[in-house]
């Protein structure tokens, strides 16, 4: 089989008319290029250059193999640059695959901002709770929340999420105040993805961890809804921080039994390999880790 690289130091050295010429070229010695000439004419069993002491020639049989092997080379060479310029200017398709609670305005600002930063890069946007297999399906990046499964992905981790136990004023009169998390089976609770308006919630505190059953008037997808809901006295809701702070600040919320919250929840940036990082998804990264979101805190 015919080293590839031995036709591509043959047309080097047959393009300068210069042995030495074509190693500074290839910052090759110039051993090493006579040697591998050499080798593809004992393989090819043909003379393809002459060498005098004075100058170096194409044979006839040279400027017949040079001919018909110019073009594929060429081929060779723009693939390649292809391939290394996608991997240095971000461009080309870029697949993103995040869940369903961030299928929200926040969301599409950031990725509207990123497509105007690199008009290059074309975004195919996936916003589903399936789990998504990234090798199978092609994606070069998913965004993910909680325990991960698959330990053979790279997980980069852009924040996290803590949750706290919020309701209105409002919301309380007439109903007691909850003083331990097995109360909440008694009050309506404004749910996240609940199945037939039933959740279970896990919640930390005291140095224990409790899992309790809560039920509510309306289950959502996504926490702007959870949020408006809560804040429209439909129930207790259990809100990440960065969604509620401020009215607990305000007084528009009342954080419920504040010695408990869920179990701090890591948000993660997955993707198939730490090796060759395409430019196009290591700016999404970036731009991952510098967005000022509702979603989740930033590590510190």
């Amino acid at each position: 089989m015919i080293d590839l690289n031995d036709i591509a130091i043959f047309a080097k050295v047959a393009q300068l008319q210069s042995f030495s010429r074509a190693a500074h070229a290839l910052a090759m010695p110039v051993s090493t290029v006579s040697r591998r000439v050499s080798a593809l004419e004992d393989q090819l069993g043909v003379t393809l250059l002459q060498r005098t002491t004075r100058r170096l020639s194409l044979t006839a049989q040279g400027r017949a193999y040079l001919d018909q092997c110019d073009e594929p080379l060429k081929s060779l060479y723009d693939a390649q640059n292809v391939l290394t310029r996608t991997q240095k200017q971000p461009e080309g398709p870029l697949k993103i695959s995040a869940p369903v609670i961030f299928g929200q305005a926040p969301f599409y600002d950031l990725v509207s901002s990123f497509m105007w930063a690199y008009p290059r890069i074309e975004v195919d946007l996936s916003i589903t709770n399936a789990f998504i297999d990234l090798i199978a399906d092609n994606v070069d990046v998913a965004i993910r929340f909680g325990e991960l499964q698959d330990s053979t992905l790279v997980a980069q981790r852009l924040g996290k999420s803590v949750r706290y136990l919020v309701c209105t004023p409002d919301y309380l009169n007439g109903r007691e105040t909850p003083s331990h998390p097995d109360e909440l089976r008694h009050h309506r609770c404004v749910l996240l993805n609940g199945r037939n308006n039933e959740a279970e919630w896990d919640l930390v505190g005291n140095g224990e961890t409790v899992r309790v059953h809560v039920s509510g008037g309306l289950s959502a997808h996504d926490f702007q809804a959870v949020s408006a809901f809560t804040y429209r006295s439909h129930g207790i809701g259990l809100l990440p921080s960065t969604y509620c702070d401020k009215q607990i600040a305000s007084g528009d919320l009342i954080r419920l039994l504040p010695d408990w919250s869920s179990p701090e929840i890591f948000v993660h940036a997955i993707y198939p390999s730490r090796r060759f990082v395409p430019a196009k998804l290591q700016v999404f990264l970036d731009a991952l880790r510098a967005w000022k979101n509702p979603l989740w805190i930033p590590l510190r």
